[in-house]
C-alpha cells in the first residue's frame, strides 16, 4: 500500500531492490495479505468490519419501548451462563429496524449468538416470511417469534426464519465459507455494505416520507481488495480525478439547480456520471475533496451513505482517497468512525492521520516510478480543513454555524515535518533503463525529456476542502504575456474561505521549498492546491507561485446554478512528475480550460 509517512515510517524499497521476474511490473507482484487471526476476534461485540469466519448458533428478534442504548439489557433475550458458554452470548445489532416507523413504534433489534465450538450447528441461511408463510420444508428452520414490524400500525407482520446446518467440525471448507457470519441493517434503497447482501423483502418499504429498511447479511469472509502501490505508467504518466461535493443522503437524492430532465434520484445519477467520466478519463487515482455526505439532517445514517458514495469508484477497481468537508460530520458520526468505514471499502487509501494533529485525515501518499528503482517522484498531501469554528444552538437544540474552521498551527507543523523527510531526487527523473524488464523500456529518442537538471524534492499536489484566503488574493502576472494567471469561472458566489487563519499559505506552503538551495527562483514544493466547497467556482489562480484550484460542483445533489454544468477537475501529470496539466470535463463531455500548471510549457515561476 502507498506509504503514508505519518503512519508508516519505513522507507520504500530503494534502487537496490531485486528486479522481479522479466515482464512483470513490480506493483503486480503478489503481496502477502495482512491476515487477521479470526480466533483472536471478540465473539460478543457487533463489529461488521471485522473479518469473522465464526458462525451463528442462534438468531432472535426483540421489541422494546425503551432505547436499548439507555435501558441496556432490559429487553435482551433470556439466557443462562451455561447457554452462553455453549452457544455464545447474545449480541445486539445496534440498529433499530423501527427507526423509520416513528418514535411510538419502539425499538426492534436483531440479536445473535456466535460460537467457536465445533459441535454446535451453525446458521446457513436466513429468510423473511409473512405470518402464515414459511419455508417449504421446516427441517433445520427456526422462527424468531417477534415480528420484525412489531409496533408499526398498518404493516402486516414479517418474521425472520433462520436455518441451521452442520456443526463446524463436520463442515467442508466450502460449506464453512458459506455460513452466515454477520448481520447489518441498511436504510434507503441503495447498495449494502461491501460483502453484504439484502434479504428480501424490506422490513419497511420505501414511501413518500419513509426510507426503506433492509436486513443485510454476509456469508463467510469478504476482505476488501487492497489498492496497489500508486505508480506512474511506463510512459511517465499519472492521472488524478477530483470529485468535489457529492452531498449524498440516505435517500436517493433530489436534483438541484439543473436543466437536466428527467432528473430523479440525483445520487444515483451522479454515480452514473462519475462512472462515465472514469471510463473516459481512465484515472490512476480518484480524490474526493469533501462533503461526500450532505449532512443537514439528510445523512442521518452516515454508514448507509458511506456505503454508496465511493461505489462508482470501487466498482471500477481504482484506488481512491478522501478528505472531509464541513458537512460530513453534521449528522452524528465522528470523522474517526467514518475513516474506519472508508478503510473497510475496496481500494481505499484513506488514513486517519496522527492523533496529535488538529482534524482527522491529515496524511500523504507517495507515487513511485514504474522502473525497478521504485523512486518516489510525486507527493500527494491531504489535509482536514475542518468544519465550523463558531456557531450557536437554537431553542430546539439545532446547531447553526456562523464561521468556517481553518487549517491550524499543528497541521502546519505536521506538513513541514513531513516535507522535511522527503529526500531530493535528480530531476527530471529518468527511469532506470539499465535494469529493464524484457522489452518494457524501449530506448527511444522521445524518452529524453528536455528539462534543465536539478536536485530537488518531487513535485507535490495538496487537497483539502475549504479554500484559503489566498484563493481570492491578487493573482500572479505571467511575465511573458502580462496577463493575470487566473483561469476559469469565479465570482458567482461569495468567497468560501474562513475568516480566521493561522497563515498556512505563508508559514507552510511558501516555506516548504523544493530545494534547500536559496538561489533565485526556488519554487515551493507544493505546486497545486485542489479545493472543493464552492460549487459554482472552478477557476485556477496562481498566487506567489502556488496554483489554487477549485474542483467545481460535480453532483446533481449539491447546490449549483442553472446553466452551470456539473464538472470534474482532472490533473494529468506527465514526464515522470515534471509536468502538471489540468482541465475540467463537464457533464456534457466538454473539455474546459486545458492548461499547464507546472513544467516546460507552464508560465514561468517568478
Amino acid at each position: 500500500m502507498p506509504e503514508s509517512t505519518s503512519q508508516h515510517p519505513t522507507p520504500p524499497p530503494t534502487s537496490g531492490t531485486e528486479v522481479p521476474e522479466t515482464g512483470v511490473d513490480w506493483w503486480n507482484v503478489t503481496q502477502p495479505e495482512n491476515k487477521v487471526d479470526a480466533s483472536s476476534l471478540p465473539l460478543d461485540v457487533w463489529s461488521p468490519l471485522l473479518p469473522h469466519d465464526t458462525g451463528f448458533s442462534e438468531v432472535t428478534v426483540t421489541h422494546c419501548f425503551l432505547d436499548p442504548d439507555i435501558g441496556g439489557d432490559l429487553c435482551a433475550p433470556h439466557s443462562t451462563s451455561e447457554q452462553d458458554s455453549i452457544r455464545g452470548k447474545w449480541v445486539r445489532v445496534p440498529r433499530n429496524l423501527n427507526l423509520e416507523g416513528g418514535y411510538m413504534a419502539g425499538w426492534v433489534n436483531i440479536y445473535y449468538r456466535r460460537t467457536r465450538r465445533q459441535d454446535i450447528d451453525l446458521v446457513t441461511d436466513i429468510k423473511l416470511f409473512g405470518a402464515n408463510e414459511g419455508p417449504e420444508s421446516l427441517e433445520g428452520w427456526h422462527k424468531a417469534e417477534t415480528s420484525l414490524r412489531a409496533g408499526i400500525r398498518g404493516l402486516a407482520p414479517l418474521f425472520l426464519w433462520y436455518k441451521t446446518g452442520k456443526n463446524a467440525g463436520d463442515m467442508t471448507p466450502e460449506e464453512k465459507a458459506n455460513i452466515i457470519t454477520e448481520l447489518d441493517i441498511l436504510y434507503g434503497e441503495d447498495v449494502p455494505w461491501y460483502g453484504f447482501e439484502k434479504i428480501e423483502p424490506p422490513t419497511i418499504a420505501q414511501g413518500k416520507r419513509v426510507e426503506a429498511t433492509w436486513i443485510t447479511y454476509r456469508r463467510g469472509v469478504r476482505v476488501p481488495p487492497r489498492a496497489p502501490p500508486l505508480h506512474f505508467s511506463h510512459s511517465g504518466k499519472f492521472k488524478v480525478l477530483q470529485v468535489a461535493d457529492l452531498h449524498y443522503s440516505v435517500a436517493q437524492g433530489l436534483c438541484r439547480d439543473t436543466l437536466l430532465k428527467p432528473c430523479e434520484h440525483s445520487d444515483n445519477l451522479t454515480n452514473t456520471m462519475i462512472s462515465h467520466v472514469i471510463d473516459e478519463e481512465k484515472p490512476d487515482l480518484i480524490v474526493f475533496t469533501g462533503d461526500q455526505l450532505n449532512g443537514q439532517g439528510t445523512s442521518w445514517d452516515p454508514k448507509s451513505v458511506v456505503a454508496k458514495f465511493a461505489r462508482a469508484v470501487t466498482d471500477k477497481g481504482i484506488p481512491w482517497a478522501a478528505v472531509f468537508g464541513n458537512h460530513d460530520e453534521e449528522d452524528g458520526m465522528r470523522k474517526e468512525q467514518q475513516v474506519a468505514l472508508m478503510k473497510g471499502l475496496p481500494y481505499s487509501l484513506v488514513e486517519t492521520g496522527p492523533k496529535d494533529v488538529h482534524g482527522v485525515g491529515n496524511y500523504l501518499l507517495k507515487v513511485y516510478s514504474p522502473d525497478a528503482s521504485k523512486t518516489h517522484i510525486l507527493t500527494l498531501y491531504f489535509l482536514d480543513s475542518g468544519s465550523y469554528s463558531k456557531g450557536f444552538f437554537d431553542w430546539f437544540g439545532f446547531f447553526t454555524p456562523t464561521e468556517y474552521d481553518w487549517i491550524r498551527q499543528s497541521q502546519i507543523d505536521w506538513f513541514l515535518q513531513e516535507s522535511a523527510t522527503i529526500k531530493p531526487i535528480e530531476r527530471p527523473f529518468r527511469p532506470d533503463t539499465g535494469k529493464d524488464m524484457g522489452s518494457i523500456w524501449n530506448r527511444q529518442s522521445d524518452q529524453v525529456i528536455p528539462f534543465t537538471k536539478k536536485l530537488a524534492k518531487p513535485n507535490a499536489l495538496m487537497f483539502f476542502h475549504i479554500p484559503l484566503p489566498e484563493s481570492y488574493a491578487k493573482p500572479d502576472i505571467n511575465p511573458q504575456t502580462g496577463k493575470a494567471l487566473d483561469v476559469g469561472i469565479r465570482g458567482q458566489e461569495p468567497a468560501g474561505n474562513a475568516k480566521k487563519s493561522d497563515n498556512f499559505f505563508e508559514k507552510g506552503l511558501l516555506t516548504a521549498l523544493e530545494s534547500e538551495h536559496v538561489a533565485k527562483g526556488n519554487a515551493p514544493e507544493v505546486k497545486v492546491i485542489g479545493n472543493g466547497h464552492c460549487h459554482v467556482t472552478e477557476n485556477c489562480r496562481r498566487v506567489k507561485g502556488v496554483w489554487l484550484c477549485f474542483g467545481g460542483g460535480g453532483s446533481y445533489s449539491g447546490y449549483g446554478k442553472v446553466g452551470f454544468d456539473r464538472r470534474f477537475r482532472i490533473y494529468d501529470i506527465s514526464d515522470f512528475g515534471e509536468t502538471i496539466r489540468t482541465y475540467k470535463r463537464t457533464e456534457k463531455d466538454e473539455i474546459v480550460d486545458d492548461m499547464i500548471l507546472a513544467g516546460r510549457d507552464a508560465p514561468p515561476f517568478s
